[in-house]
């Protein structure tokens, strides 16, 4: 019987019928004009130093679906195939008040000013706050950058823009009601 399901359960996910079904019971997704499911991250999202020659403007972001019961969202963005031992942290923007439901392009920017009010871009891998794109070591695989929205439970997390992003982890996961995540590959 074991085999029977892993055998139903693999070709259900091959078919892509698993992740439609969980998808459509979840009801809370993000998406994005410039990034797609499992898509290749364009130049203009990628990180401008270290080696790499980008844009480096986040993508825009739309969710829909949220519980009810939100009282504001973050999102991060994560890569956890960087060669740290602990992944490398992207992006991270917090206390998005609950009757938003999209970030705009480049509101990784701090100087852009696009960002919603009141929310917070706190200290990401890159030693400072906002979007810092995908810039992983050449001749590595492609690695996998997490985009996820958080809904919580709180209207305000205690912290502010010196906050690891390791830190901010811990609230998220504190007052997380429920997310959802837009994966994208990078490598180069």
């Amino acid at each position: 019987m074991r085999t029977f399901l892993k055998q139903r359960t693999a070709w259900l996910a091959m078919t892509g019928l698993l992740s439609a079904s969980v998808a459509m019971a979840d009801g809370f997704t993000v998406s994005s004009p410039q990034l797609k499911e499992g898509g290749r991250i364009a130049d203009e999202q990628v990180f401008n130093g270290f080696g790499c020659q980008g844009g480096n403007i986040s993508p825009a972001l739309t969710w829909q679906g949220a519980p009810a019961e939100t009282k504001s969202f973050a999102v991060t963005v994560y890569d956890p195939d960087a060669p740290t031992g602990s992944g490398w942290w992207h992006w991270a923007i917090f206390n998005i008040p609950a009757n938003v439901s999209t970030l705009a392009k480049d509101a990784g920017n701090l100087q852009a000013k696009l960002a919603p009010a009141g929310s917070i871009q706190s200290r990401v891998d890159y030693g400072k706050p906002g979007f810092g794109g995908p810039c992983p070591p050449v001749g590595d695989k492609p690695h996998r950058y997490q985009f996820t929205v958080y809904a919580l439970k709180t209207d305000k997390l205690p912290l502010d823009e010196n906050t690891p992003a390791a830190m901010l982890g811990y609230f998220l996961h504190q007052n997380l009601i429920k997310k959802t995540v837009l994966t994208a590959v990078y490598g180069r």
